[in-house]
């Protein structure tokens, strides 16, 4: 099983090349119907297939055009098995992770979510389809403002997104029932520990650059947080305050 994650190391034309190999090559998606098809090919294959079993986040990931959260000329792999670049050095995860973590954070009607990591806005997408409301936070300003105009083109419009540091949070919107962490963390940043409502869960990779890294779901129980290990992952890190040592 693939543990690739949203924020991965750049991924580079060769090893996507490598990667999707010839099969990638005969499958190249050009209308809105072929797109259509390949995406609940993916939902079918790398999703249920699997061990994705909430109905209901399948059928985000079915409804969420993935083709349309990568630079134009990656549209063509947009629903392999795989993470894509999606500019700065950043990388869109494959489908399996970004449903997994889905499936982790138990998405209900009338759950707010804070986001740490926007990227394209994909996963905050599909998260938008289970919830109330998606607030997520991007470090990388030119990838704010890029996702901001994609959610905002597509009608998503119970997304917020902000550029700034994500370790800090959104306390004038806490508390959240969900937090989702799309990077990996040494430590869990206090402040979001604090923005976790009672009974909330936090997904998170936690861990230092490179392997070792562990995908995490903490929930929030009389006010403890409760971990339970999910499985290894590697991810780019987490910038920015959390750089500096407590």
């Amino acid at each position: 099983m693939r543990t690739q994650s949203l924020r991965q190391v750049p991924v580079s034309w060769l090893f996507i090349a490598v990667l999707s190999g010839s099969c990638a090559i005969a499958q190249r998606p050009q209308t809105a119907d072929s797109y259509e098809a390949a995406r609940h090919a993916m939902v079918a294959a790398q999703l249920a297939d699997r061990d994705i079993r909430d109905q209901r986040v399948l059928d985000a990931m079915g409804r969420v055009p993935r083709h349309l959260f990568v630079p134009a000329e990656m549209r063509q792999y947009a629903y392999l098995d795989s993470p894509l670049p999606i500019g700065e050095n950043q990388t869109i995860s494959q489908p399996y992770i970004v449903a997994l973590m889905t499936q982790l954070a138990e998405p209900k009607p009338g759950d707010r979510v804070l986001e740490v990591g926007t990227g394209s806005g994909y996963q905050a997408a599909v998260l938008s389809h289970l919830t109330d409301h998606v607030f997520t936070i991007e470090i990388i300003s030119t990838l704010a403002e890029r996702a901001r105009i994609t959610l905002a083109r597509l009608g998503y419009d119970r997304v917020s997104v902000r550029a700034g540091d994500g370790y800090e949070g959104w306390p004038e919107e806490a508390p959240f029932n969900i937090i989702m962490v799309t990077a990996a963390a040494p430590r869990l940043p206090e402040p979001l520990q604090n923005q976790l409502a009672e009974g909330g869960r936090l997904v998170i990779p936690v861990g230092n650059p490179g392997f070792g890294q562990m995908l995490a779901r903490y929930r929030k129980k009389d006010g403890k947080l409760e971990r339970e290990n999910v499985l290894p992952v590697v991810f780019v890190p987490m910038t920015g305050r959390i750089e500096t040592p407590e």
